[in-house]
């Protein structure tokens, strides 16, 4: 192996396919791969050992997974998500959910926690933030990202604050497309870094960049903008990892490609290249060697220079060594507390055996990674074996629906069946259904198991 391919693949997160480790990562990870990003058709019933192959094949090899609480979770971490949160307003709460978020990443061989979400979500209609932002104001968001950080860092596992400098203001998801921001550079400012300049305050190991193109601020997308990040490192003081979103994302992958679009977030001042989650539909190896190949040819054409990788890699590297030297705290997740005290109920919403459950939710995010039926069905299940889930209005049967907001297919159905009770797992804003309903501020599993709770009268 070669100077320059030990410096490139010191920066490289790639993800991979199945619940073991296939040849062509391990070799990488023996030649000096920086670490793995786990996705949710990495996690199985051997997850623990996954990871101890995973950190036995280097010193410093780093594990990384979404973990944000809620919805987004790879572990299935029943902790509530960051609207709730958020709407219960207890830092000291919001700091032992995380604490206990990074426990139980530490003890699954998490290293590194893609979360928390920093983003102040003030557009309602954004498609991706909603219930993963603690709110829609800069002081509450920045309150509770500190809080956070602080937490899952005091239990051994390095957060990440995303996606910088803001991603909640967007009605498009980066997933699919490039969003852009278009207002103007105070307003950003004023609304969007305060709960970064939080978290670095907070001493967060990482930062995560937005696939946002904001003009009044530069024409490229903040991952690939030298601007923004000279903003982040000089005017915020951030010292840490930065990460790249996922270059496979439409946002880059679609614009100037995944291979081009690496390259130009390393050297625009990226440290570490999350390339994705192949279980989206490519090869996980070519993907990785795709990249690879790009920031291989960029050094040998002198477009980036084997300084900035090898400052990159350094900054892997001492958070590498950080996760290792960090003490691992106690901790356990019991969401069903928070959501209990935020959850909004109206009218009787007890139903007896036999529900039908009919899922009104929409497209699941790509965030989430969990598609299928609402979680709310396994927890009545648990229960009662006899409920159901799929399309329809079975008569004679009680009937919930699970809905992210209104729409006239719930009107449809309120009108033929008003005794259906809504259950709203969104992101409460001037719409709440009409009794009987059921807002539970998010649709993880503590918010499912407080929703199966109130629907069996049980509370």
């Amino acid at each position: 192996m070669t100077t320059d391919e030990r410096l490139v693949d010191a920066v490289l997160l790639p993800g991979f396919t199945g619940t073991t480790v296939p040849g062509w990562l391990a070799r990488a990870a023996d030649a000096g791969l920086a670490g793995v990003c786990l996705f949710a058709g990495n996690v199985g019933p051997g997850l623990s050992a996954l990871t101890d192959e995973l950190h036995g094949r280097r010193p410093g090899f780093l594990v990384a997974s979404d973990e944000e609480g809620g919805s987004v979770t790879r572990l299935d971490v029943p902790a509530p998500s960051a609207a709730a949160l958020g709407r219960l307003d207890d830092e000291t709460v919001t700091e032992a959910v995380a604490a206990g978020i990074g426990a139980q990443c530490r003890a699954r061989g998490i290293d590194l926690a893609l979360a928390p979400v920093a983003d102040v979500n003030a557009e309602p209609d954004n498609p991706v933030i909603g219930i993963r932002s603690f709110g829609a104001t800069p002081e509450l968001v920045a309150r509770h990202t500190a809080a956070f950080v602080r937490g899952m860092q005091g239990a051994g596992t390095a957060a990440t604050a995303k996606h910088f400098p803001g991603h909640g203001c967007t009605t498009v998801d980066s997933h699919l497309a490039l969003p852009v921001i278009g207002d103007d550079a105070g307003t950003l400012r004023a609304r969007d870094l305060p709960p970064f300049a939080a978290a670095v305050a907070a001493g967060v190991r990482c930062v995560l960049t937005a696939h946002v193109r904001f003009p009044a601020l530069d024409h490229r997308p903040a991952t690939m903008s030298p601007p923004l990040l000279h903003l982040l490192r000089r005017e915020l003081g951030f010292d840490g990892v930065v990460i790249s979103d996922a270059v496979d994302m439409a946002a880059v992958a679609s614009s100037v490609g995944t291979g081009p679009g690496a390259v130009a977030a390393v050297v625009a001042g990226v440290d570490l290249v999350c390339i994705g989650n192949p279980q989206n539909g490519y090869d996980d190896e070519t993907g990785y060697r795709e990249v690879r190949d790009a920031l291989l040819a960029a050094v040998a054409d002198g477009t980036l220079p084997r300084e900035r990788l090898a400052d990159a890699g350094r900054r892997v590297a001492e958070l590498a060594a950080w996760v290792r030297a960090a003490p691992a705290g106690p901790g356990d997740v019991d969401g069903t507390q928070v959501v209990r005290r935020v959850a909004e109920v109206a009218g009787d919403v007890r139903i007896g055996k036999g529900t039908h459950v009919l899922d009104l939710r929409g497209a699941v995010s790509i965030a989430d990674g969990r598609a299928g039926e609402p979680r709310v069905v396994e927890a009545l299940r648990h229960h009662d074996p006899a409920v159901t889930a799929g399309p329809g209005t079975p008569p004679g049967r009680p009937l919930v629906v699970v809905v992210r907001g209104p729409s006239p297919a719930f009107d449809a159905v309120r009108a033929a069946r008003p005794d259906a009770v809504a259950l709203h797992v969104g992101l409460p804003g001037d719409w709440h259904p009409p009794a009987p309903s059921i807002t539970t501020w998010g649709d993880g599993r503590a918010h499912a198991e407080v929703a199966a709770q109130l629907l069996r009268g049980t509370r």
